[in-house]
């Protein structure tokens, strides 16, 4: 992602840029959040607006970022990936490159899995997008339709509801009040993109609406890659007197994607478009494993539905916030064979409640604020074979029930003029039961012939093995936070932090013994007698971890920094395992884990028309003391990951940038460390040229020297040398667009 600076103290993303006012009505925490006044980003910009704003935001201690609307650089392809790629702290790894399920971390959690649908808190408007299990699909979040993003890194996201190690995103709607008239966008270009986008907002005197929508549709740089994704949404204002506001919103996504599948690394090198016809049968055994994506056919299909309303009132120096939420998800993936198609559908309803207490106006925190969120769903979830890329028969149906209750209070006390005392205590409470609906004595299974893997075996089926469950999970999460201010542009900070993090559904009932030519519960393609376990229900603590973290972060003359470092102890660390060939193992916990990090981010005016910055983010997480892995690092999470932008202003209507990803160091594939993907860097360039008040066009070209390289792979326990574990990211591509405000 590039930013387009107009001004030079807005640098970057980790700085928490800037935003208006309408910001706080939705913002996931009012209240306890930045209320910002309306700042306008120009050349002419004051130093007072610029030292206004950092005061308000220096205000927490702990990792926080904003990413407006007005610091994604303009795309062709417009992705949460994209939106998210810069704000250090957060990785981002591309899978399929449209609008698919990207991997997504925040300080390691939720790493392991494939893919990542745990880990962090996803919310809109400060309710959550997650299923009340905790489990999320990220291509739901759509960052065209948000006017800002909010990122809470580690605790900070506790006073919204979220426990977990890596924390919260916030996808802010706009309101009509604040973005009248209309929008509208068109763009495209290589790997068959185009998106069109629209927006029109209206008001009143005590009310006001917006109405969005977006379409993207995308062949994909590779064999069996396209993706589309269809958003509507939309939202209602009303004031009731000076001091008490309601708004409803609504919204429909509808995704759709192409699981391009993994390749061994001198195919990757050979042809990145090309996709895997699973492993190769030699006299001397199988090589190259890996699933068969030819004859399997992953794909995605998902489809959710959000309905919520949120109440703020505040009286003198109390601030009462209410909200109820309802999403129905309706959820296809089909699977490589060893895992088949899973088909989940079901409702999740929330109910928020926060109340601060803010007796000195001028004060950027609350003395005192709470929040209570109470998330309970059901679903119904099948699972049928996959024959040939085809919904086979049925051999597991469940009814899942869950219910996620979260509990925040803290403090922010002044105790001399430039300190800040934040204590502050969260409390969990989870439940997980699955009640095993197959009635039959045995689960069919199915298996194709690895040296023909186009022709069918013979079916089998296995006895059947009752997978119900009903677990409960507690637990407390105290913090303090102390921040010092030396000066108004200036804040150092230090806090210490428990983390609590319960497992999914999808942690707690896995698919296994399958292989890529073979269904769960036939661990041999040719034996179809052989009695295996079709699923496996481990009984699995919760992931739990203390941190300390300390940061600095300020602004002098042209320049801005923020540094953040962390360190983690993990109790209990929910790993998603699989296989040499990628068949799922099921999850387990890992006794002990260290997670470290630094997460660090520049910002300056270079000359009079020319900015620039750089992000930079460390991890090092590893096993402490593992049996079989040692000290070994966890696979899949690059040690050194940079992003940085240089821009040149070269007149008041145009603007250039150029851009880097940089993966500098291998990246280990298997938690074992045999297998790495390599060092990487890719760098885009993009302009803008503002015609005139109403219509603005963009270019770009991404990856402009074509370089071959894995944006991401899958993540296994121990990998073999020929696996096809890579997944390669998009080459040299060519996108371009207007846009027009009415």
């Amino acid at each position: 992602m590039g930013i387009i600076w107009k001004s030079a103290p807005v640098v970057t993303t980790l700085l928490l840029s800037t935003t208006s006012q309408w910001a706080l009505a939705q913002s996931a925490a009012p209240g306890t959040v930045l209320e910002l006044e309306p700042i306008v980003v120009e050349a002419t910009r004051t130093g007072e607006d610029s030292a206004a704003l950092q005061q308000r935001l220096n205000a927490i201690a702990g990792g926080v970022a904003l990413v407006p609307r007005d610091a994604i650089a303009p795309t062709g392809n417009p992705t949460v990936a994209h939106a998210l790629e810069s704000v250090p702290g957060v990785i981002v790894q591309s899978f399929f490159g449209g609008n698919d399920q990207p991997r997504i971390q925040i300080r390691g959690s939720g790493l392991q899995q494939n893919p990542v649908e745990r880990g962090i808190l996803v919310l809109q408007d400060g309710l959550p997008l997650n299923r009340a299990d905790g489990s999320y699909i990220v291509g739901f979040a759509d960052p065209q339709q948000a006017d800002a993003i909010e990122v809470f890194r580690g605790y900070t996201a506790n006073r919204l509801g979220a426990t977990v190690l890596g924390g919260a995103l916030n996808f802010i709607s706009p309101k009509g009040s604040d973005a009248p008239g209309a929008r509208l966008s068109v763009s495209g270009g290589s790997f068959g993109q185009a998106n069109v986008a629209g927006q029109a907002g209206f008001g009143g005197e005590a009310y006001d609406g917006l109405l969005q929508a977006d379409f993207t549709t995308r062949d994909g740089f590779r064999d069996y890659n396209g993706s589309r994704r269809l958003s509507v949404g939309g939202n209602v204002g009303f004031a009731w007197s000076d001091t008490v506001t309601t708004r409803v919103f609504a919204g429909y996504r509808d995704l759709a994607f192409d699981v391009a599948g993994p390749l061994p690394w001198d195919a990757l090198k050979a042809r990145p478009s090309q996709n895997w016809g699973g492993p190769v049968v030699t006299p001397s055994g199988a090589i190259y494993p890996g699933p068969n994506v030819h004859r399997d056919r992953p794909r995605r299909e998902a489809t959710q539905f959000l309905i919520g309303s949120r109440t703020t009132a505040t009286f003198g120096a109390h601030i009462l916030d209410g909200a109820f939420g309802y999403t129905y998800t309706d959820d296809m993936f089909r699977f490589p064979i060893s895992s088949g198609v899973r088909t989940t559908k079901g409702g999740d309803f929330t109910l928020l409640g926060r109340y601060a207490y803010k007796p000195d106006a001028d004060s950027p925190l609350p003395l005192f604020e709470a929040t209570a969120q109470y998330t309970v769903g059901s679903a119904e979830r099948g699972n049928y074979l996959n024959i040939g890329g085809q919904q086979g028969q049925p051999f597991g149906r469940s009814d899942l029930d869950a219910s996620t209750l979260s509990l925040f209070a803290g403090l922010n006390i002044p105790l001399w003029e430039k300190f800040t005392f934040s204590p502050a205590i969260s409390y969990a409470h989870a439940t997980r039961e699955n009640k095993d609906r197959w009635a039959l004595p045995t689960r069919p299974t199915t298996a194709f012939n690895p040296a023909r893997p186009s022709i069918l075996l013979p079916n089998g089926a296995v006895p059947t093995q009752n997978t119900s469950y009903d677990r409960s999970y507690d637990g407390w999460s105290p913090s303090l936070g102390v921040t010092w201010r030396p000066d108004e542009n200036q804040t150092v900070f230090a806090a210490v932090s428990r983390s609590f993090e319960p497992p999914t559904h999808d942690d707690l009932l896995a698919t296994v013994n399958g292989t890529p030519n073979s269904s769960p519960g036939r661990p041999n393609p040719a034996n179809p007698r052989l009695a295996a376990a079709a699923f496996a229900t481990p009984d699995l603590d919760a992931q739990t971890a203390t941190t300390v973290e300390a940061g600095w972060r300020g602004r002098y003359g042209d320049f801005s920094w923020d540094a953040v470092t962390y360190y983690s102890w993990v109790r209990d660390e929910l790993l998603s395992l699989r296989d040499a060939t990628g068949a799922s193992l099921g999850a387990v916990n890992a006794d002990r884990t260290t997670h470290f990090g630094v997460e660090l981010g520049f910002g300056a005016k270079l000359w009079e028309r020319w900015s620039g910055r750089i992000a930079y983010t460390y991890q090092d997480f590893r096993f402490d003391g593992d049996p079989v892995r040692g000290d070994n690092r966890l696979a899949g999470a690059p040690r050194h990951f940079v992003t940085a932008a240089l821009q040149f202003q070269a007149t008041d209507k145009w603007t250039l940038q150029g851009a880097v990803r940089w993966s500098p160091e291998k990246t280990p594939v298997d938690n074992m460390n045999t297998l790495y993907a390599d060092a990487w860097a890719v760098v885009d360039v993009r302009t803008e040229y503002r015609i005139n008040d109403t219509f603005t066009v963009f270019g770009e070209i991404t990856n402009i020297f074509d370089e071959t390289y894995a944006s991401s792979t899958l993540i296994v326990d121990q990998a073999t040398a020929d696996q096809a574990a890579f997944l390669p990211g998009d080459g040299r591509g060519f996108f371009a667009g207007v846009k027009a405000t009415f």
